[in-house]
């Protein structure tokens, strides 16, 4: 189980925030707002937590330290690229996610490797797929049979480098393309996988569970 930290209690807060401990994480909430909290279900065991979000003794208390992955899905565009960032250069949260009204500004935001999500095209499955990496196994698309599925996958950051050839011969799965700086790109077995990038790759759903593991760990010594 692992530690989330969500800035903004609004119903895309409160949502994300009962998920994640119905699934038996840990959450933090914060808010500028203490009336807000109000939204959250009564038995809510999380943290709430008053302050501004971008604010690092506010993230502190919220226990960004030690925090697994960090969702801005407040009402401000500024606010929650800024909080994105502090949470990922200054406490080096690997996985984080900002929530972007602007479409043309979350296009820029992409191609700089900040993951966003357009409010025009939101829904909360989208976020905690983003952060949550066993919420992946639904996957993108299901041939008709329904054993195959197209997924983002999660790797270890000791896979950046590696070519995708190597990634797809340690866990069994086909890279059918990349996302990079916000573009999709159809990759070569010799395509390295690079900081930022999103894999997208066809498996057996059986096999989810252990692709994930897989990835999930360093590479081995025989993938190289």
């Amino acid at each position: 189980m692992a530690h989330y930290v969500i800035m903004g209690c609004g119903r895309v807060g409160v949502t994300l925030a009962h998920t994640l401990e119905d699934s038996g994480h840990s959450v933090a909430i914060i808010d500028q707002d203490d009336r807000a909290f109000r939204r959250l279900r009564r038995t809510f065991s999380g943290r709430k937590v008053t302050g501004i979000g971008f604010d690092r003794d506010t993230m502190k208390q919220a226990g960004i330290e030690e925090a697994y992955a960090f969702a801005a899905v407040s009402s401000g565009d500024n606010s929650n690229i800024l909080a994105t960032r502090v949470a990922r250069e200054t406490f080096h949260v690997q996985h984080v996610v900002a929530r972007i009204y602007d479409p043309g500004r979350a296009e820029i935001y992409q191609r700089l490797g900040i993951p966003t999500v357009a409010a025009v095209r939101w829904s909360a499955d989208q976020v905690l797929r983003r952060i949550l990496p066993e919420s992946g196994v639904a996957g993108d698309y299901r041939e008709p049979s329904g054993r195959l599925v197209l997924s983002e996958i999660t790797l270890d950051p000791s896979w950046l480098g590696r070519p995708l050839g190597a990634i797809e011969r340690a866990a069994g799965v086909r890279v059918a393309y990349i996302t990079r700086f916000g573009e999709g790109v159809l990759p070569t077995p010799a395509t390295a996988y690079q900081e930022g990038d999103t894999v997208h790759a066809m498996m057996d759903l059986t096999d989810a569970a252990e692709v994930s593991r897989i990835l999930s760990a360093p590479p081995a010594k025989e993938s190289e």
